[in-house]
């Protein structure tokens, strides 16, 4: 479709909160567009000079975007042996990046340096580097956007900080006994889901609003799915929900990952519904085409990289509405310490965010974005003292951001890969016993038989950082003598005793309400193959395993007691203290 005759965003004012249609343009951050003019004489702000830095420049040492080996970009069925042992390139590993205190470039969409990057500046980010992610997102990522105009695109603190300011954008605060039933606000949610984002919006008074999943991630239709929970929607409880939160690739915690006929099912009845979709991505560029036999189709436009292509494109490829909010960070590709992520979205839901920014959290920090701007794009020139992350001195420009995209994936599929053959051998308890036969004659085969219990099961996921682990509790032989949650808590214990000292992430702690909790959140437990030591997965991967096996041999009810004995609620499987310090050390993942 020409870009002439795409449609307009629809217009999503009515979902605008209240102060959020109130905010105007700060009257300060309005002119730091012209402090950039050069030769200009600076007396209107309130900047420190930046002579005064007490940094000269920044560096540091990186790696090359080719540290790692990739994986291939199509299924592999089974998947080879070579997919589960990880290799460094033959290429050096590393190199040194330099921030100079002044670049001499006078473009501010090409300069780098102390000067400009510890200053203050625009909310909407670094010029440099906001410049290199529009291109890159708009370009590469998602060039085919079906509105008229495309998308753009806010640096943030982080995916955190841009959900927290998207809700803040689309919904108004509600109180109980304050406002009225009819005016709360309500979210859509996975049913198991990211409790991170949950714990933003219900403080502000937004009703969750779980939604059915299956491995692949949110349902459509059925019991439950998304069309039942809106087409049955109890107004007792408040507004139908106008606003989606989902991962939908290697999501957090269930590991599902989202086919595009259901992405483009879920969008329809967003259409229908007026629902605004916040997209949280984290995990994108984790896909694991070896773990699929169904290939991803070529795309209407090819972003220019095979690696790029292979991937499930986002709901923004589907937008011909700007309805969908789309979260990215580079928590995941570079570290969670750099806080630093942006937000894709129609140009008109952009700019009341961007207000927002302009006094809350202003831009990102400025060390953390020169760096990765040097980094990524590198020295402006000959008279630049900068250095870059390429061998050469220059930037990793696009082709080594999306080799080292390439690279993780490579890593993190062949760990996925370790642990899940490693799980896949254990879930089943084998018993031998000899065989009371009541033939005179007995061949040697039948002096042993073999009885196999399912103890657990989960699905080889095709992206993230998780395994959802499912317990089967009826198969206990203690089932009938300990609740089921009770056991569950009591296996969780068990496996942080010697020899096992393994910790899990209970399923509990991503239940967004009492009822999914309660109702079968303590089978699940997940399993993240992404923080440990690439010597120790396979280990401790073993461990689990052994736990789980040495937990159903367990007969005598006593044993249940004792491992539950310090247990600050030892009747109940939920133990909320323990679960919420699980939540601070998995919620970030």
């Amino acid at each position: 479709m020409a870009a002439n005759t795409l449609p307009e965003p629809v217009d999503l004012s009515h979902h605008l909160s209240r102060s959020t249609k109130a905010r105007e343009a700060s009257s300060i951050k309005q002119f730091y567009k012209y402090f950039l003019i050069p030769g200009i004489g600076q007396f209107a702000g309130g900047l420190p000079n930046a002579n005064y830095f007490p940094y000269d420049t920044l560096e540091a040492k990186v790696a090359l975007p080719n540290r790692w080996e990739p994986t291939p970009n199509r299924s592999v069925d089974p998947p080879s042996v070579e997919l589960s042992s990880s290799t460094i390139s033959d290429a050096p590993p590393s190199t040194r990046v330099v921030v100079p205190h002044l670049s001499g470039n006078s473009d501010p969409l090409r300069t780098i340096d102390i000067t400009t990057a510890l200053q203050y500046g625009t909310a909407q980010g670094y010029p440099s580097l906001y410049y290199f992610i529009r291109r890159f997102t708009l370009e590469h990522l998602h060039p085919t956007i079906p509105y008229k105009g495309g998308a753009e695109v806010l640096l943030t603190c982080g995916s955190t900080d841009g959900f927290s300011k998207t809700i803040q954008a689309l919904s108004n605060e509600w109180s109980e006994g304050r406002d009225q039933v009819s005016e709360r606000p309500g979210l859509l949610v996975e049913e198991f889901c990211y409790m991170n984002a949950v714990q933003a919006a219900r403080p502000r008074g937004l009703n969750i609003a779980p939604v059915a999943i299956d491995d692949e991630g949110m349902l459509v239709a059925g019991k439950g799915g998304l069309e039942d929970v809106l087409e049955n929607w109890d107004f007792c409880k408040g507004k139908r929900p106008h606003l989606m939160y989902t991962v939908t690739i290697g999501q957090n915690p269930t590991s599902g990952t989202l086919s595009i006929q259901r992405r483009k099912e879920i969008y329809a009845l967003c259409v229908k519904y007026d629902i605004i979709i916040i997209e949280d991505d984290p995990y994108w560029y984790l896909q694991f085409p070896s773990a699929s036999s169904v290939p991803v189709p070529p795309p209407a436009k090819s972003s220019g990289f095979e690696f790029l292509d292979s991937l499930i494109p986002s709901y923004l490829s589907l937008d011909y509405q700007g309805r969908v909010v789309r979260l990215d960070t580079f928590s995941k590709t570079v570290a969670p310490g750099c806080r630093l992520g942006w937000i894709t979205a129609q140009p008109a839901l952009i700019e009341r965010i961007l207000r927002i920014t302009e006094t809350s959290t202003q831009q990102p920090s400025g060390f953390v974005q020169s760096m990765i701007a040097e980094l990524i794009i590198g020295p402006q020139g000959h008279s630049d003292g900068g250095r870059g992350g390429a061998a050469d001195g220059s930037g990793w420009k696009v082709d080594g951001w999306v080799r080292w995209l390439e690279g993780l994936r490579g890593n993190y599929e062949r760990r996925m890969h370790s642990m899940s053959n490693i799980l896949a051998s254990g879930k089943h308890l084998v018993k031998a016993g000899r065989r009371t036969s009541l033939s005179e004659v007995a061949s040697e085969n039948e002096w042993a038989v073999v009885e196999k219990t399912k103890i657990y099961d989960f699905v080889r996921p095709l992206g993230g950082m998780f395994l959802w682990v499912r317990f089967d509790f009826q198969t206990h032989p203690l089932h009938s003598h300990v609740p089921l949650p009770r056991l569950a808590r009591a296996l969780w214990v068990f496996w942080t005793t010697k020899p096992y000292l393994v910790l899990a992430a209970p399923g509990t702690i991503f239940a967004p309400t009492e009822e999914i909790r309660e109702r079968d959140a303590w089978q699940c437990f997940r399993l993240c193959f992404a923080a440990c030591d690439e010597n120790e997965l396979e280990n401790l991967s073993h461990r689990f395993v052994d736990g789980a096996q040495a937990f159903w041999r367990i007969k005598k009810k006593e044993k249940i007691d004792e491992l539950l004995k310090d247990d600050e609620s030892p009747a109940s499987a939920t133990a909320e203290g323990a679960d919420s310090g699980l939540a601070i050390l998995t919620g970030f993942c």
